[in-house]
């Protein structure tokens, strides 16, 4: 990193402070149940919750199942199966026949966490086998991007975008554009799995458990929460809370971070109340990386649940010896804690010897990818490009006040008061290729635990109080303010031209870009900048909404010291926060951005988006779009310069130029 960096820590002790005040205010109500109805109402509540986290279930549409192929073994058949969880979108399992047993037997649904190889990898298929042999029908399905299921499939056969995890992500940031949850979609597959399930005579509908590991143990909680047809269920190496995993630095995948559900005062066990209290056993790890401390918080919260329900010897807490994983002893506790549910007292609960199979063995289809298959099926992609053109034609054109007041409630900022406090920090002396020879540091508070650098160009030095004026132009960079002041034509033009010329960093990027979630991880799918983006979904306050109070924040400041007239002029992923701010604030008089995306319907439209989760105002194209601000902006005399594509990239003038004739952008705002 070759820019200013000095407050890197700032974003993870804010986040920690957040989660914190949320766990405390949550705790403080599960405490104060004192009866069973006190559980019974906390029940209720939580299935209105879900409905907010989760937003609505699709209609289920015909499974079409087949069977492409079987394994005989000595103690159980492998059936290959696919069907259809959405139309035209297929998911690939093994279905684990037990022999030597009576029908129908209890059934187990098995969601694979995050490996490449999906139902093939050698813990799932060793779970499987153990339970079929202990005479529970097993259906092991692929997740998307995973397995059989790459959703991103190049023409080498393998995934342009990464591993599973970089798919999920990939995939979640769309998702959120168009008003959808990627883990409601990873747990609706778990949803149909059940479904054909029970479409087997071989099957007891009375006894249905539901047990994964890692990322497994992630959707075996999302499915409890969202289907209650489970009587037991088992997840592995999973279960803590959020604030450990906040406070651990500890990114996760898009689908284990679900919208609002830090708003509401949830955390993991509550994903469980509605399991409640049916069998339930969480299985952690002694060495795992999610935090023994918080399944053991965890735990000891649903055991007060189960406790109200009259059902306290129904939840149990197993932790293995081992680091991170779905090892034996984990498995074993799992069989002992499902045969007991099930009534199964003479079966034992040691494993048997597994045999591997594999991967080519257990594949549903002939190459090992559905997206092969012909007719080819859909992606997931695919969908969300659907929906976001179901939305821009639906939407209507917003202005004024019904768009600053639409605007608002979708950015859902903190409260501003009176003019922002500030520090004045020490000068870093000259820096090489500023537009003027001297800048003045301050620190800006523009919500408790928040401060951001706020720079002015000064052509002598000084360590004063921001002087007064009246125009000024302020800055609002693509990842630092420190780099582009030193680097970018445009901001070296108007530093020189202004006659008060400020930038500010918003939170996150430049002096306050973190330096947490492991080494050099900024600008990865799975990184540091992901990680607080993902947060502010749970929290519902969206980063890309905070970034824009600390634009309005400083232009309070501003204001204390006579700035009324103010040219705001930002470029990249700044070109947002401050087109948002420049909608809602009158004392913005003027708006130049650089390299600013023309409307978020085209990320949702480019398969390939590269624009980070920071950048997403979830849930938008339901309401308004980029070109709605832009319209509104065309009375402050808006000019979009070198505008960015879908992947970040500059776009042809005159594609550009068509582009903002569709959305009914005049086209003159090309600088």
């Amino acid at each position: 990193m070759d820019y200013l960096n000095r407050f890197p820590q700032m974003m993870q002790e804010y986040l920690v402070r957040r989660v914190r005040e949320v766990e405390d205010e949550a705790n403080a109500r599960k405490l104060a149940m004192r009866t069973k109805k006190d559980a019974l109402e906390y029940q209720a509540g939580l299935k209105k919750k879900f409905r907010k986290v989760f937003g609505p279930l699709p209609r289920k549409t015909p499974l079409k199942p087949v069977i492409t192929g079987e394994l005989e073994r000595d103690a159980y058949r492998v059936q290959k199966v696919m069907f259809e969880s959405r139309p035209n979108f297929p998911v690939t399992a093994s279905l684990y026949l037990p022999k030597n047993f009576d029908y129908p037997l209890p059934g187990v649904i098995a969601p694979c966490g995050h490996s490449g190889d999906g139902k093939a990898c050698d813990t799932y298929q060793s779970y499987s086998q153990g339970l079929a042999s202990k005479g529970y029908v097993v259906l092991q399905y692929d997740p998307m991007s995973q397995g059989e299921r790459l959703q991103y499939v190049g023409k080498d056969g393998k995934s342009w975008v990464g591993g599973c995890c970089a798919e999920h992500n990939h995939a979640g940031r769309q998702q959120f554009l168009v008003g959808e949850f990627f883990g409601t979609w990873r747990a609706w597959d778990g949803i149909r799995a059940l479904d054909y399930l029970l479409t087997r005579p071989e099957v007891d509908p009375t006894h249905l458990g539901l047990t994964g590991n890692s990322g497994g143990g992630t959707m075996t909680t999302l499915i409890a929460a969202l289907d209650q047809r489970y009587t037991m269920a088992g997840p592995g190496c999973y279960v803590t809370t959020w604030r450990r995993n906040a406070e651990n630095e500890l990114p996760a995948d898009a689908e284990q971070q679900p919208p609002f559900a830090l708003a509401l005062g949830l955390d993991i066990d509550d994903l469980y109340g509605l399991h409640a209290p049916n069998p339930l056993i969480l299985l952690t790890q002694e060495l795992d990386y999610f935090d023994q401390r918080g399944s053991v918080e965890a735990f000891d919260r649903l055991k007060h649940l189960y406790r109200l329900l009259g059902a306290e010897d129904n939840v149990a807490l197993f932790t293995g010896p081992d680091h991170h994983g779905y090892a034996k002893p984990l498995r074993e506790a799992m069989y002992g804690f499902f045969n007991k549910a099930c009534g199964k007292t003479d079966v034992d609960a040691t494993e048997p010897v597994i045999n591997l199979e594999p991967e080519e063995q257990l594949w549903a289809t002939e190459t090992g990818q559905v997206a092969d298959l012909k007719p080819a099926p859909r992606n997931v992609f695919s969908f969300t490009e659907e929906k976001a053109e179901a939305l821009a034609g639906k939407r209507k054109a917003l202005s004024g006040d019904d768009l600053r007041k639409a605007l608002a409630k979708l950015l859902n900022m903190p409260k501003r008061g009176d003019a922002p406090d500030y520090r004045i920090i020490r000068p870093v002396g000259r820096r090489e290729g500023y537009p003027r020879p001297f800048v003045t540091n301050f620190l800006v508070e523009t919500e408790p635990g928040i401060q951001i650098p706020l720079y002015k160009l000064e052509d002598q030095q000084l360590a004063s109080r921001i002087t007064p004026g009246e125009q000024a132009v302020l800055y609002v960079p693509h990842m630092s303010s420190d780099q582009d002041l030193a680097g970018d034509a445009l901001v070296k033009k108007l530093g020189k031209q202004a006659p008060a010329f400020f930038a500010m960093d918003v939170r996150g990027v430049g002096e306050t870009t973190p330096n947490t979630c492991g080494s050099d991880t900024y600008l990865g799918i799975y990184g540091s900048d992901y990680f607080y983006a993902s947060y502010g979904v749970m929290l519902g306050e969206p980063y890309v909404g905070g970034r824009t109070h600390d634009v309005l924040a400083v232009l309070d400041l501003l204001e204390e010291y006579g700035y009324r007239d103010v040219h705001v002029v930002a470029r990249g992923w700044g070109s947002i926060p401050a087109t948002f701010a420049a909608v809602l604030d009158p004392r913005v008089t003027q708006v130049t951005l650089k390299n600013a995306p023309i409307a978020y319907t085209e990320w949702a439209r480019e398969e390939n988006m590269q624009w980070p989760l920071s950048s997403v105002l979830p849930y938008v194209l339901g309401t308004l779009d980029l070109p709605d601000c832009y319209r509104e902006l065309a009375a402050k005399n808006l000019a979009i310069i070198q505008p960015w594509n879908a992947q970040m990239k500059p776009m042809k003038k005159d594609r550009a130029r068509a582009l903002l004739g569709e959305y009914g952008v005049d086209p003159a705002v090309l600088g």
